[in-house]
């Protein structure tokens, strides 16, 4: 049982964006704050900025950028590790949600 979804409001008052709070009942084991989404937000995009200059970088585009760390002698016991896909983790997360309100 799950109250009415909070209404959300996309006006900006003095240039400033608007605080989005994420209602209680939709999230009850785990409550994300505006700032830690923000930082996750950050992260990501950076992140992809990254990926970006790789990608350009093996094409031959940019002669200067992040250089690819790769391991000489890598650890086995990480050979099965498999790095998380943040996009998907977050449409997990917000279909979870959506199927607890329901």
């Amino acid at each position: 049982p799950c109250s009415p979804a909070q209404k959300l409001v996309f006006n900006r008052v003095n240039g400033k964006r608007p605080q989005v709070l994420l209602p209680h009942a939709l999230a009850p084991e785990e409550c994300y704050t505006a700032a830690h989404e923000e930082n996750v937000r950050f992260v990501y995009e950076a992140w992809q900025e990254v990926e970006q200059q790789l990608d350009d970088g093996q094409r031959g585009e940019s002669a200067r950028g992040p250089v690819q760390y790769v391991e000489k002698t890598p650890n086995p016991r990480l050979k099965t590790f498999v790095p998380i896909d943040l996009e998907e983790w977050w449409a997990e997360q917000f279909l979870a949600k959506i199927e607890n309100c329901l």
